[in-house]
């Protein structure tokens, strides 16, 4: 499909957060062809998917001004990495042949097979076609005729309460099942800053209960109690494409690319993976939007090493915290160390809106900023990197 050039080929695969900002991030060598592949013309702020479904944003933003100038788009999905004879099979049945790979294909929702029901009856808001699904349901239901339709969150995550506690601000009448202790990530300050607000918006906490089964109109806790729902939105456990497996390149569990600590995969050094797909040394990072953002570049940097004959650097990271929206008016910013681990410090209420309101609104600035200056970097990055070969780490999980 891509016409033959003398120029060095770099395809990305996935055009969410650390895609795009990858590809932009390759520019810093200007004689290379980039491709970036994804399914969808238009990149979707995944972080604002849960204010999608209630109505209150539109996620979308036109590539032409998340991609500078050279980046050729090409919308499709990558359905086989051809590694023997470096091509890339595409769901049209195209085909796009690279010299190297930044492998950025993200995560979504994985409903449990251990849950009856779930796969079938209930929605996600991973991505932009399900919150998409969602919302058509949520808009068919009738919040001011008594009894108000129950709808059931399950997860007790970022996107769990997030989304409970924006359609609770819209007057659903919510209830957050976690299975265990909400936003177990946060301080315990921190985490009673959640609730409060929760609770003030009206949201039914069941943080020690765990869903069973999901029916069309009810879920099932473990207890054997029949709770009715309305609508059943499952907001815990990630999976992520099976593009790596099929195309034969060696994965964790979870089915994320396999990677040295160059984010290079063990299979082949003309694959660098970034984002939640990515598994360096098989001890995965956290994901969310604040490890892609740092990650991605680093990945195009191990790219560009390599083409240039150099020893990629070792991938480096650290983290300032985490921050969840609770609905348009409040918020909670939980101050973490480096390593991830929270400190007793948060900032809370309409403060904490702001702070997580002017983070979201960053983010597509700085992809703004990377298109038209390769190279830019977001503020906060990790530590050194280190020049000389760098091996696999020893304190992978058994």
């Amino acid at each position: 499909m891509n016409a033959h050039t003398d120029s060095p080929r770099v395809v990305v695969i996935g055009g969410g957060y650390s895609g795009t900002l990858a590809a932009n991030h390759l520019r810093m060598r200007p004689d290379l062809d980039i491709t970036l592949v994804n399914p969808r013309p238009h990149f979707v702020e995944r972080i604002r998917l849960h204010q999608f479904v209630a109505g209150t944003y539109v996620p979308t933003v036109d590539y032409g001004a998340l991609l500078g100038e050279g980046i050729r788009l090409v919308v499709d999905t990558a359905t086989r990495i051809d590694t023997a004879d470096r091509r890339i099979e595409l769901a049209s049945g195209a085909t796009l042949d690279y010299d190297y790979v930044i492998y950025a294909v993200g995560s979504s929702t994985a409903f449990p097979s251990s849950v009856p029901g779930a796969a079938e009856f209930a929605y996600s808001v991973a991505e932009l076609e399900s919150a998409q699904r969602l919302r058509d349901v949520l808009d068919a239901l009738e919040p001011d005729v008594a009894p108000t339709p129950p709808v059931t969150v399950v997860g007790g995550g970022f996107t769990g309460v997030e989304t409970a506690a924006e359609l609770a601000e819209q007057g659903h009448c919510v209830t957050l099942i976690c299975g265990g202790q909400l936003v177990p990530t946060f301080s315990a300050a921190g985490r009673r800053s959640v609730v409060k607000t929760l609770r003030r918006l009206g949201v039914t906490l069941m943080e020690t209960d765990a869903v069973t089964e999901v029916r069309r109109d009810a879920v099932v806790l473990a207890d054997g109690a029949v709770r009715p729902s309305a609508v059943t939105i499952w907001a815990t456990g990630f999976g992520v494409p099976p593009l790596a497996a099929a195309s034969g390149l060696r994965t964790d569990e979870l089915g994320r690319l396999l990677t040295d600590e160059t984010l290079t995969s063990v299979d082949d050094e003309r694959i660098v993976a970034a984002g939640d797909c990515a598994s360096p040394s098989g001890a995965p990072l956290r994901m969310c939007c604040a490890t892609a953002t740092q990650v991605a570049p680093q990945a195009a940097e191990t790219v560009l090493a390599r083409i240039a004959g150099d020893i990629p650097s070792r991938f480096h990271f650290a983290y300032a915290g985490a921050c969840i929206s609770l609905g348009r008016r409040a918020g909670v910013l939980q101050v973490a160390r480096r390593d991830d681990s929270p400190v007793n410090v948060f900032v809370g209420g309409r403060a904490g809106a702001k702070l997580k309101e002017s983070i979201c609104t960053g983010v597509v600035w700085a992809l703004r900023r990377a298109a038209r200056k390769p190279g830019f970097a977001f503020a906060f990055r990790g530590g050194p990197r280190p020049a000389e070969p760098v091996p696999m780490r020893t304190n992978v999980p058994s």
